[in-house]
């Protein structure tokens, strides 16, 4: 769907201007509660005087979706995370690189990225759809208040970043039409899917990746699935949901994960 059409709905009490600022930069549009007319949308950020959060208005019983991280199931896996648990920080060479920069070039609702940033890597957040863009930036914003230690390991990422990136990893949204991952998919991640869609260009996500990694690019994937672009990994981390193809870049000798 077009995000465009998701408007922001500043809420009895929402900071109006904040709103704006947001709308502004994600190019979305701003309605207010007296005047907002609903009946041609199908999602609405709503804007409360305490987060930023994504309804959809077509299934109104589902609590709304609200990037947060600093409490919730997301949350408190990533607290726990560990090397030994997380195939996502062996698969990014967290055993090696500690500290490594790594840009989450396809963020979604920014889960990976916060258990890398626990592990202790710096994350850059990248995310192409505008309404989960304000999402994640509404979550960034109030994770400075929250932990601001955390909020130094996670950032916005825009093209004007000139600092170099250890590695990129992608989690491209595959086709909805799989009947294997329609089943037994979460509620919040219905709606995600159902706002986003599939990544059509994931191919060229990977070229670009490729040209941005100093040392690898890592692609979570489906078990089943291709490989992006039909390129084959030099190596994989399995764990029991997904897969982790790594593409290691001409600087890296380095095919240890």
């Amino acid at each position: 769907m077009n995000a465009a059409e998701v408007p922001i709905l500043v809420l009895t009490g929402a900071d109006h201007d904040y709103a704006q600022r947001l709308a502004q930069r994600c190019q979305l549009q701003v309605l207010s509660a007296t005047d907002a007319n609903l009946d041609q949308h199908e999602f609405v950020l709503e804007l409360t005087p305490t987060q930023l959060q994504l309804r959809w208005l077509a299934a109104p019983k589902m609590l709304p979706l609200v990037v947060d991280f600093s409490q919730g199931k997301a949350a408190f896996r990533a607290a726990k995370a560990s090397l030994k648990d997380e195939a996502i920080g062996r698969a990014c060479g967290l055993a090696k690189y500690k500290s490594a920069t790594i840009l989450d070039g396809t963020a979604g609702l920014g889960r990976d990225a916060l258990v890398l940033a626990q592990l202790g890597a710096t994350v850059l957040l990248r995310e192409r759809n505008p309404v989960v863009a304000a999402l994640l930036l509404d979550g960034l914003q109030r994770l400075q208040h929250s932990d601001a230690n955390l909020a130094t390991r996670l950032q916005w990422y825009d093209d004007s970043y000139q600092g170099a990136i250890d590695v990129v990893y992608l989690d491209p949204m595959y086709p909805k039409s799989d009947r294997k991952q329609r089943a037994a998919v979460k509620k919040d991640m219905q709606m995600f899917q159902q706002l986003v869609g599939a990544d059509d260009d994931a191919d060229q996500l990977l070229a670009d990746a490729r040209a941005k990694a100093q040392y690898r690019v890592v692609v979570k994937r489906p078990q089943h699935a291709d490989f992006l672009d039909q390129q084959p990994p030099q190596s994989q981390v399995i764990s029991k949901k997904h897969r982790f193809d790594i593409y290691l870049t001409e600087q890296s000798h380095d095919s240890s994960q």
